[in-house]
C-alpha cells in the first residue's frame, strides 16, 4: 500500500493507517487510551528534550530512520543526566511513502523503545504532497534524580575526558550508503542507558556529558571549552577509531573528529574516577572500545588541543560549514 493524502485527512484511511502501523507497534496502557494528550505518572525534575529525524536513506548498514529516532531523543536525556520515560512521535508521510517500510520503521521503533526502557505514549500523523519521504519527530520526558546534576560548564582542570567508542561509525555508514561503496561499516546506532545507568550505580562523579553526533566529538569538547572556560588537551594516539573508518577517511581525505556517530557518548569526570569510568563503559553493551582520550587544563582556555602522534602540539577548530551527508 502507498500513502495517499487520504491517510492524512483524519478520516477512515488515517484510522486503518494508526490501527495498522502505529498503535500494532507502539501498544500500551498509555497509548490504547488515544486521547489527545498522555497523562503519566511524573518526577520532581524533568528533563525535556525533542528533535527532528530526515535522514537519506531511511534504511542503512546498521540501522535505520526509526531506530536512529529512539536512540537519539533517548541518548539526549541521558547526556543531561535524567532516566529517560516517555516518548511521543510525529510522522510527515509524503505521498507515496511505503506502507511496508512504514511499518518496518515503526516495529524498529518499538523493539529500540523496548531496549532503552521508555514508551512511546502519544504522536501525530500528517500527509504532504512529495516524493514519497518519511519524515520524523520525536520528543522526550526523563526524570532527573536526586543530587545528579551534569553539565559542560561543570568541567574542572584535573578532570578527565573519556570517549566510550569507534569515532565516525554512523557517519560512514551513512555517506557510504549514498555513495554506494560497499565496505563492512555499520551505523553505531544505540542507545546509552546502561552504560549511563552503570556509571552512576558506581558512583562515577561525572562533570559532563555528550553523545557524539553532528559535528563529531571536536563539536562536543569545543562546547566543554567554550561552556566551562576550559581548555581540553587530546591525545591522538589516544583516539578510538576502527580500521575500516580510518580507511574510509583515508580514502575520502576525512577526519574521524568531525565525523558524527549515533551511540557514543563523550564524558569528563573527576580525575579520581576515571579507571571506574572506563570500566563501567568497556563492560557495558556498546562500550568496548571506550578510552581515555584527554584531559580538563587552562593551557589555552576555550580551546580544544591535540598531542600529536610526532609529538607536536595542534589547534583542533571548530567544525565550519555543514558537514555532508545530513546524518539524522
Amino acid at each position: 500500500m502507498k500513502i495517499t493524502m487520504a491517510h492524512g485527512s483524519g478520516g477512515r484511511e488515517t484510522g486503518q493507517l494508526i490501527r495498522e502501523i502505529f498503535e500494532a507497534n507502539f501498544h500500551n496502557s498509555v497509548l490504547e487510551k488515544m486521547e489527545d494528550s498522555a497523562v503519566v505518572e511524573g518526577s520532581g525534575r524533568l528533563a525535556l528534550t525533542t528533535d527532528n529525524f530526515v535522514v537519506d536513506p531511511l534504511f542503512f548498514p546498521g540501522g535505520d530512520i526509526g531506530r536512529l529516532c529512539v536512540c537519539g531523543t533517548v541518548n539526549d536525556l541521558l547526556m543531561s543526566g535524567a532516566v529517560p520515560r516517555y516518548l511521543t512521535c510525529g510522522f510527515i508521510l509524503e505521498e507515496g511513502a511505503d506502507s511496508g517500510e512504514l511499518a518496518k520503521i515503526a516495529a524498529s521503533m518499538a523493539e529500540t523503545a523496548k531496549e532503552a526502557g521508555v514508551m512511546i505514549v502519544a504522536g501525530d500523523t500528517k500527509v504532504v504532497q512529495g516524493r514519497g519521504g518519511v519524515f520524523i519527530n520525536t520528543a522526550g520526558v526523563g526524570f532527573v534524580p536526586e543530587g545528579i546534576s551534569v553539565s559542560a560548564s561543570a568541567c574542572r582542570e584535573g578532570d578527565v575526558v573519556l570517549v566510550s567508542g569507534f569515532l565516525g561509525e554512523h557517519h560512514a555508514a551513512i555517506l557510504s550508503s549514498r555513495m554506494g561503496i560497499e565496505n563492512e561499516i555499520r551505523s553505531d546506532c544505540a542507545p546509552l542507558n546502561e552504560m549511563v545507568a552503570a556509571m552512576r550505580q558506581a558512583g562515577v562523579r561525572v562533570h559532563a556529558m555528550r553523545d557524539v553526533t553532528r559535528g563529531g566529538l571536536a563539536t562536543v569538547l569545543h562546547e566543554f571549552a567554550v561552556s566551562s572556560g576550559c581548555c581540553v588537551e587530546l591525545e591522538q594516539n589516544a583516539l578510538p577509531v576502527s580500521g575500516p573508518v580510518k580507511g574510509f577517511c583515508g580514502l575520502l581525505g576525512l577526519d574521524p573528529l568531525y565525523m558524527g556517530n549515533e551511540g557514543k557518548m563523550a564524558a569528563v569526570v573527576d580525575a579520581r574516577d576515571a579507571g571506574p569510568a572506563l570500566a563501567c563503559m568497556q563492560k557495558s553493551c556498546y562500550g568496548e572500545h571506550a578510552a581515555v582520550i584527554g584531559r580538563i587544563s587552562h593551557k589555552e582556555d576555550g580551546k580544544v588541543l591535540l598531542h600529536t602522534s610526532l609529538g607536536g602540539l595542534r589547534v583542533v577548530p571548530e567544525l565550519i560549514g555543514e558537514g555532508l551527508p545530513r546524518i539524522c
